[in-house]
């Protein structure tokens, strides 16, 4: 009896894991909605970012290209996921946030469907983020950025206000480079 309590304990856990390997088998969409994950930036240091395209952090984009730019040959890249969860400030559908993104600050990382990044119905990926990082809780607001390492670890967890050119998140990177 206590053997099969113990198979229904260990499926129900697997079971409610998003993961199999933890953050790169989660399941998500590219921008334009073809079935995507993280595995192919195993090995490489993230900045994982939540975007929106109305707020008054939305200039951060030119400085997470920036970033991308002059560390990517390095092993790094940012990935943005849009989320509508802060003032509606993500109302487009993900074709008219790539035109923006593209057209207005000339972003070249590669971007995601739109996930949803608090409460009940938050996406597996922030589900993981907000439980592994250094600062765990709920995601304060857009442009919240988690630093991954190359082993796949959450190294740093950076607020709204911390540009992609303060030096507390260039250190934080260049260290995990």
């Amino acid at each position: 009896m206590k053997s099969l309590l113990l198979s229904a304990f260990i499926l129900a856990v697997s079971a409610a894991s998003p993961a199999k390997d933890g953050l790169y088998d989660i399941p998500l969409k590219d921008i334009a909605g073809k079935p995507a994950t993280l595995a192919a930036y195993k090995g490489k240091v993230l900045l994982i970012v939540n975007t929106a395209s109305r707020c008054g952090f939305t200039p951060q984009y030119a400085g997470l290209e920036a970033l991308q730019k002059k560390y990517a040959a390095k092993g790094f890249t940012v990935l943005g996921f849009p989320s509508n969860d802060f003032g509606g400030q993500e109302p487009g559908s993900e074709t008219e946030i790539k035109k923006f993104c593209e057209v207005r600050y000339g972003v070249s990382f590669p971007l995601f469907s739109k996930v949803v990044v608090l409460g009940a119905d938050k996406h597996p990926l922030y589900r993981w983020l907000t439980g592994h990082a250094p600062k765990t809780g709920e995601v304060g607001w857009n442009f919240e950025k988690f630093l991954v390492d190359r082993s796949g670890k959450v190294v740093g967890r950076f607020r709204s206000p911390v540009k992609p050119d303060s030096p507390e998140l260039a250190a934080a990177i260049e260290k995990s480079l």
